[in-house]
């Protein structure tokens, strides 16, 4: 069982995710303000919230992976957050587009550091039986964050401006730098690495190689991943859509997505701890169970963008289409962890990460916001759901593949 250090580690960490989450989610919960103060369409808006920032994300999270396995984690953290509320403060002076995207490339680089690197350290002090619950937790910082985020933008830019939004979120992460930097790392030492009886691949290439050699069903678990984060991201155009498609004012299309985050978050721990219930019978039987829940999701999803806006049955698809959007993370990263060699882990992770970002996180909102420029926000959501399902069908077989090795 975990002991009360690694609660205390998992509730710090999931802390810093809520605070990341925020300041990721500013350029979505303000997307209809910065279209009309910036003059920016649907697909500028989605390369802010997906390419701009994920290119240099996606691009530094084999590295951090890697840097993971081998130096002190919270100051490794503690340098990436210093970097992300930086860049968070001068997207508050952006003047249009290209300045806006180039602030969040920086806030790219600084989040960066803390996924591969967070899941790292959790994996040293959760047993594989409490690992899905324990990443679910963190990924609870995706619909907090989200929806403090949500609030806070409208609370904040009816009063100060969009650029006091960004300022002032970017000067409280940096207040938070020393905080991290003396975080403790417990690491846990792999059986005979101390005392050389079995040597560590130098390279990445080489430790993904002896990864992907043992678990061949791993790029395919990544690539189901990347598929349903594709669709998952596309919904962060939610505000924007209940603006421009439903005609809610902003402050109140702000409130609204934000209670609904909140309301989904125990959501999000139930499938983290769901399936991990399911985990003890076997792996395979978590990925099979998470399909479950996923096939439900999706047609939740579709009562989302096809119902009626403001009837109790839409409140409640969106209800579990945003637990779901937000809560897949923990149980699929905790497979993808489990079936990865211990010694490699923190590589691994940040090599899915890579692949779930380039492929899903930023393509995601883009492609959605590229229809609903020659169509609508509600025809480019639901274009998006096809993702989520042939993500869903993959997992599939990587579950019955996993069965088979049995």
């Amino acid at each position: 069982m975990p002991d009360r250090g690694a609660w205390r580690l998992l509730a710090a960490l999931t802390a810093l995710n809520v605070l990341a989450y925020v300041d990721r989610q500013l350029v979505s919960a303000l997307a209809p303000v910065l279209r009309a103060e910036l003059g920016l369409t649907n697909a500028q808006v989605g390369i802010l919230i997906g390419v701009s920032f994920i290119a240099a994300f996606a691009l530094g999270l084999p590295v951090v992976g890697v840097l993971a396995d081998r130096v002190n984690r919270p100051r490794l953290v503690a340098s990436g957050l210093g970097l992300w509320s930086m860049g968070t403060a001068l997207a508050g002076t952006a003047s249009g587009f290209g300045s806006f995207a180039g602030w969040r490339a920086l806030v790219g680089v600084g989040e960066a550091t803390l996924p591969p690197t967070a899941i790292a350290m959790l994996g040293d002090r959760f047993p594989p039986a409490r690992l899905g619950f324990a990443t679910s937790v963190f990924y609870a910082g995706i619909p907090i964050g989200y929806a403090l985020s949500l609030a806070f933008a409208a609370t904040v830019e009816p009063r100060l401006g969009w650029r006091a939004c960004f300022v002032l979120l970017g000067v409280a992460g940096l207040g938070a730098v020393v905080s991290v930097w003396r975080l403790r790392d417990t690491r846990r030492v792999a059986a005979g690495a101390a005392d050389g009886a079995a040597a560590v691949p130098e390279s990445a290439a080489q430790r993904l190689r002896a990864a992907f050699s043992a678990q061949p069903m791993l790029p395919a678990l990544m690539v189901g991943a990347a598929l349903v984060a594709f669709t998952s991201a596309a919904s962060q155009h939610v505000v924007n859509w209940l603006v421009h498609d439903r005609g809610y004012p902003f402050a109140r299309a702000g409130f609204l997505a934000a209670i609904v985050l909140v309301a989904g978050s125990p959501g999000n721990l139930a499938i983290g701890a769901i399936t991990d219930r399911a985990r003890r019978h076997s792996p395979s039987a978590r990925l099979y169970l998470f399909v479950g829940i996923g096939v439900v999701a999706l047609a939740a999803a579709v009562g989302t963008y096809t119902l009626p806006a403001g009837t109790p049955l839409f409140f409640a698809s969106w209800l579990v289409a945003q637990a779901w959007a937000l809560g897949w993370y923990g149980p699929l990263v905790a497979a993808i962890h489990e079936m990865a060699p211990e010694r490699s882990r923190g590589t691994v992770i940040g090599c899915a990460l890579l692949v779930v970002n380039v492929l899903g996180v930023a393509t995601g909102p883009w492609i959605t916001g590229l229809v609903a420029d020659r169509t609508s926000l509600t025809t480019g959501l639901l274009v998006s759901l096809g993702g989520m399902a042939t993500g869903l069908l993959v997992v599939l077989v990587v579950g019955l593949a996993l069965r088979r090795r049995r």
